[in-house]
């Protein structure tokens, strides 16, 4: 076969290209004698070089963060006069600091400069873990009609109840007259009655019920014996280990996703007590998982039944009616071998680490999957044992698998190679299915979804990348359909692909994670409050505020506007009963519903209880947490790691004293200040926000302080009275935009935005603002962007680049 990925003498000559215009570059700063060197290169040399490298590489225990990024030039000028040299401020000021920014900008700074000194490279990364598990899921569940079908709008399980009719006293025989003088009419036996039963159906919102000494219909059905069937399925929101109870003193059964084994199997009652079954099953996020309950009373006093589940982050609970469909939906298949974390040094995952470790867990899951699909071979192939064509509808199935998992048909060599070499040599043909499922999985082909490429890519590249960057997964049926018709050419065809693929279920899984990493919400899963100053404030809560804060990022992302600035400007919240007590709330009803507040109490996520507690002490606030993630994630300004890392400890401080007193005290010194003065005013702008995320106006007897001045990149000042304040700025602010775009690029495609061209991080902001800040829109943007790599024309387009 004529292999796809080959050395060309257009590849090379890009390279030979890129390699003069970077030497060119370089000889004419340094060998040229004809150019002049720029003024600002001597004193940058003289004030700066020591710490930030001559190239703005940066410096080994000095400034380790590499000078580059997307201010302008008078804002960095306005940078330098106002924070550097660090030991040494006010001695690059002026035309001093204008032209070493001049300088700074051209020679390394800027993303142009940067693409020209180092162009960027395209990562060849393996499937993450999260990938292989998505794709394995839905390469099996390929052979299984239906199984990428999501549920209907209806919710709760299907029920079908039978036991017997109410036992109702027969009327007393008439007298049979007796003949005088003769003897009574032989009494001939009755026939023995069938118990009579009463059988119906309905759909329950869920399985939480309390029979007591009596039955399910009190009207029709008597109590001495019954049984109900649930059918249906659940919904699984997130990734990760679910634990199902059962409680009841009766008999049940439970099955989840693989219906020949059940999960639970409790059929005999042990006794008159009610009692508690456990099981626990590791299920991949957005997607939903067939579900069966069986539930038998016989000869008990009393019945009773609970389904109850503990979710990833959640706690024990009845399984709730929004996460259970009446719909039965196909088995998937799950991956439950361990693999080695994967890489997280760019802040996002990775699959760019292949040690032995990893090799190894592919070959444990490759060898899983081949046992499944051999237990379950004739239902995935539609065949039978019996049937005269089965050895041919085998090699069907092996040649279909081969191609789903490579992404691509297979050509007529490496059909003869993968699927009839081992037919031909394998003692049985179930035996030759199993090692082409295991060639597929092991091959670089299924696990290196992007091989590096040097010709222009085709359909089926555009689908694996469609699918890889908005699924985690491999493309479905829809996708490889237009690859094969040549239907993925162009940028409005591939938009109308990605805008289609939007609807799935694991499109709002894949952007669940997103803000997952973009609020490092990590930090959350440790929260740990005193109850002694925070009374009420258990794992429940807990759980609650998690599902507040989901809930409210599903609601704005996946409205009409699907806007931005909601997320950070909404002045509500989505509180339940239990939450509305504690944030001070009255919620009547079940579920979460929205609570409107004063504006200046709530501003979005960034005063979200949840996001909070999490950047929190136990019983204080910390300013120093908050404010940090506030720079970085929300404000998108740059910080340079600390030199000294200093814990926060309150015992060394007096405790007369406010928070914002305490850290004042801690950071004073000049080289704190460094970064301080920026991220102290917007800590301190949350001090109205208590260590759980209550609203508060004083601290102790002191009232609360929440008034800065905060100066941006830009040089401007910006006057914060509070987190209102902020979150305007933060709406309104480019450099708030350029993060939030650039975190979303990294979790989506898990490549460098400038690998896409060194404009693409600016087209990006402006097709955002343009959107009306549509988050919606931004993600096919950014999934159009990455799909039509190395197109004609794919490039972004920029209207016009700041200078």
């Amino acid at each position: 076969m004529k292999p796809k990925y080959r050395p060309t003498s257009r590849r090379l000559a890009r390279m030979l290209s890129v390699a003069l215009s970077c030497a060119s570059f370089s000889f004419g700063l340094r060998l040229d004698a004809q150019t002049p060197e720029p003024p600002g290169a001597a004193i940058y040399r003289k004030l700066c070089a020591e710490c930030h490298g001559d190239k703005g590489q940066g410096v080994m225990d000095k400034y380790d963060e590499p000078l580059h990024g997307n201010r302008t030039v008078e804002a960095l000028s306005r940078r330098i006069a106002r924070t550097m040299p660090d030991d040494n401020v006010g001695a690059c000021v002026g035309e001093d600091a204008k032209q070493v920014a001049a300088y700074i900008y051209d020679a390394f700074y800027s993303p142009q400069a940067q693409w020209r000194l180092r162009p960027p490279e395209f990562d060849l990364a393996r499937l993450t873990i999260a990938q292989y598990r998505t794709s394995v899921a839905d390469l099996v569940g390929r052979f299984r009609p239906g199984f990428d079908k999501p549920p209907s709008t209806e919710r709760g399980l299907k029920a079908r109840y039978s036991g017997l009719v109410i036992e109702k006293p027969e009327p007393a025989p008439a007298p049979v007259p007796v003949p005088e003088g003769g003897k009574p009419p032989e009494k001939k036996p009755e026939p023995k009655k069938e118990p009579e039963k009463v059988k119906f159906e309905r759909t329950d919102a869920q399985v939480a019920f309390s029979y007591g000494a009596g039955s399910p219909d009190p009207e029709k059905m008597g109590p001495q014996e019954f049984s109900v069937h649930w059918e249906g399925s659940v919904i699984a929101d997130e990734t990760g280990t679910y634990e199902f109870i059962v409680k009841t003193e009766n008999g049940v059964r439970l099955w989840v996703n693989d219906m020949k084994k059940n999960l639970i199997d409790a059929w005999v009652a042990s006794g008159a007590e009610v009692r508690e079954e456990k099981r626990s099953l590791f299920l991949l996020g957005g997607r939903s998982y067939p579900l069966m309950l069986e539930f038998f009373k016989f000869k008990e006093k009393t019945a009773s039944i609970q389904l109850q589940w503990k979710p990833p982050h959640g706690v024990v609970e009845t399984i709730p009616q929004d996460h259970l469909s009446p719909d039965r939906l196909r088995e998937g298949l799950i991956v439950k071998t361990a693999f080695p974390p994967d890489d997280r040094s760019a802040g996002y995952e990775r699959g760019t680490g292949v040690s032995k470790e990893w090799d190894q867990a592919t070959t444990e899951a490759a060898l899983d999957v081949a046992e499944l699909v051999d237990d379950h071979l004739d239902e995935l192939a539609g065949t039978n044992s019996k049937a005269p064509d089965r050895v041919e509808k085998l090699k069907q199935f092996g040649r279909r698998f081969a191609e789903t998992a490579f992404r691509r048909p297979l050509s007529d060599e490496d059909y003869q190679r993968i699927v009839e070499r081992p037919f031909a040599a394998a003692k049985s043909p179930d035996l030759a299915v199993k090692r082409v499922v295991l060639f597929a999985l092991k091959s670089p082909r299924f696990l290196y979804a992007e091989l590096p490429d040097t010709e222009a890519p085709d359909d089926y590249d555009v689908a694996a990348r469609l699918a890889l960057n908005l699924w985690d997964s491999i493309p479905d049926k829809a996708l490889l359909d237009a690859a094969a018709q040549g239907k993925l050419r162009t940028r409005e065809q591939i938009v109308a692909q990605a805008n289609r693929m939007l609807g799935d279920p694991r499109t709002k899984a894949k952007l669940r994670g997103f803000f997952h990493y973009w609020l490092e919400l990590e930090r959350a899963e440790s929260i740990s409050k005193d109850p002694k100053a925070f009374p009420g404030f258990d794992a429940a809560v807990l759980a609650d505020l998690r599902k507040s804060l989901t809930l409210f990022l599903d609601q704005v992302v996946w409205s009409e506007r699907s806007d931005y600035r909601e997320l950070l400007q909404a002045n509500y919240l989505l509180l339940n009963e239990r939450l509305g007590k504690l944030y001070g709330k009255s919620v009547a009803g079940d579920g979460f519903q929205r609570v409107e507040f004063d504006p200046k109490e709530r501003a979005g996520v960034v005063t979200h209880p949840y996001l909070l507690a999490a950047f929190a002490h136990s019983k204080q606030t910390s300013p120093i947490h908050r404010g940090v993630f506030l720079t970085r994630t929300i404000v998108g300004m740059t910080l340079k790691n600390p030199p000294n890392a200093i814990a926060f400890e309150d015992a060394k401080f007096e405790q007369h004293l406010t928070m914002r007193e305490k850290i004042t005290e801690m950071t004073k010194n000049t080289t704190c200040m460094g970064c301080h003065a920026t991220i102290n005013p917007l800590g301190f702008s949350l001090e109205n926000y208590d260590a759980i995320g209550r609203w508060r106006t004083k601290e102790g007897d002191k009232l609360i302080n929440p008034v800065s001045d905060f100066a941006t990149d830009e040089g401007q000042t910006i006057h914060l009275t509070g987190a209102r304040d902020l979150v305007k700025f933060a709406a309104e602010n480019p450099n708030g935009h350029r993060a939030f775009i650039h975190h979303l690029f990294h979790h989506t495609t898990k490549q460098a935005v400038g690998v896409y061209g060194p404009d693409t991080l600016e087209a990006l902001r402006q097709s955002f603002a343009a959107s009306g800040y549509n988050i919606r829109k931004l993600l096919v943007e950014i999934t159009t962007i990455a799909a039509a790599r190395g197109l004609p024309d794919a490039a972004p387009k920029v209207a016009q680049l700041p200078q």
